[in-house]
């Protein structure tokens, strides 16, 4: 129930930094990293859950901290009845609880062995520091009781928990190498992939929306904040228009994401060009919308007009909505805004000075 809220919140970063460490989305990496998301919450829950029934719980009777390595081994033996003679009674250890917590907390950090060495590629050594790093983590939010969110501890420290966990990461780790060879190879993933063929997806283009919205709209809110009296359109103006024609098609948010606009021929965007698109884009459609934010003048053009201005935006955002939704559907054409201005969004992988150095363009 947990997964969909952390993976929408994920979600935005992630594909921030595939867009920017490897110019597109794979789908075997968005499965991978998406299944280590859901093993860390599986994980967690595992460690914390059951919650005690209040915040204000009852202090432990006895010690929070299990200082002696290995003590499980040695509950385990006193224990068990175990015969020498008799190969039915070593059998039975594998029904102690005492030996079923140490399995069980090996087995809970496989899993991150598992992605540490197939996906991260990491050595061993820092296989074994991150395995012992997520089981630190697991005990102190127990013995803090989740960083003081109760009153008191509700779960033991117990150093043979660091032992164990760890050396399920380690199993985890050799695992991976050892069938490495059946899974794709993640470092040959992007070996076939032809960026020059691939189209600017509506997902990538809507969070170069969205990140350059929030950073326009944050300049024009500080600017007011500041008096500085700087309108909207004057703010608008520098960042659609000004500032691209400058960085070779690229805002802020396009940079985020690695694209850029150019003309529908390949070459370099026209100042007007720009104008056109982001003139429609954002100073009309844009503009209208932001007029009905604007209570103060709202109030000043009176009730007709602000009604007026009102249904001119909802209009014009519901057909701009189904506009987009017919352009998602059939792809072959582009939208109303790139069609008029003859723009397009292109793929900038990698950086011009990782082509400086020697590495092909990608446009």
């Amino acid at each position: 129930m947990s997964f969909p809220i952390a993976a929408l919140l994920f979600t935005l970063p992630f594909l921030i930094v595939q867009y920017r460490r490897h110019g597109y989305i794979n789908k075997i990496r968005v499965l991978v990293l998406y299944l280590l998301l859901l093993y860390l919450l599986n994980a967690f829950f595992l460690v914390l859950l059951p919650l005690p029934d209040s915040v204000h719980n009852a202090a432990p009777a006895g010690h929070v901290i299990q200082p002696v390595p290995l003590q499980f081994i040695q509950d385990i033996l006193r224990n068990t009845q175990l015969t020498r003679n008799d190969p039915a009674s070593y059998l039975a250890v594998l029904q102690e609880p005492d030996f079923l917590l140490a399995a069980f907390n090996v087995a809970l950090v496989v899993p991150f062995g598992l992605f540490l060495g197939y996906y991260f590629r990491t050595r061993w050594v820092v296989c074994i520091l991150l395995s012992f790093a997520l089981s630190l983590v697991f005990e102190i939010t127990q013995v803090t009781g989740i960083y003081g969110f109760f009153d008191h501890p509700y779960r033991l420290f117990d150093v043979d928990d660091l032992i164990t966990n760890t050396l399920g990461g380690i199993i985890g780790f050799r695992i991976a190498l050892w069938i490495s060879g059946l899974l794709p190879r993640i470092e040959q993933l992007d070996s076939q992939e032809d960026l020059s063929a691939k189209k600017v997806t509506y997902t990538r283009r809507g969070i170069a929306c969205l990140l350059d919205a929030v950073l326009w709209i944050s300049v024009v809110l500080l600017l007011n904040l500041l008096s500085l009296n700087v309108s909207f359109w004057a703010v608008s103006v520098v960042y659609f228009l000004l500032f691209p024609l400058f960085t070779r098609g690229r805002t802020p948010g396009k940079w985020m994401v690695r694209i850029r606009l150019s003309a529908a021929d390949g070459s370099p965007a026209k100042l007007w060009m720009l104008w056109v698109r982001y003139g429609l884009l954002y100073g009309i459609l844009g503009g209208i919308n932001f007029l009905t934010l604007d209570s103060a003048l709202m109030l000043t053009l009176g009730t007709i007009a602000s009604t007026v201005i009102q249904i001119a935006a909802a209009a014009a955002n519901l057909l701009f909505i189904i506009h987009l939704i017919l352009r998602m559907i059939r792809r072959t054409r582009p939208l109303f805004y790139e069609e008029w201005s003859r723009t397009r969004n292109v793929i900038t992988w990698p950086d011009p000075q990782q082509a400086a150095a020697g590495e092909t363009v990608t446009h």
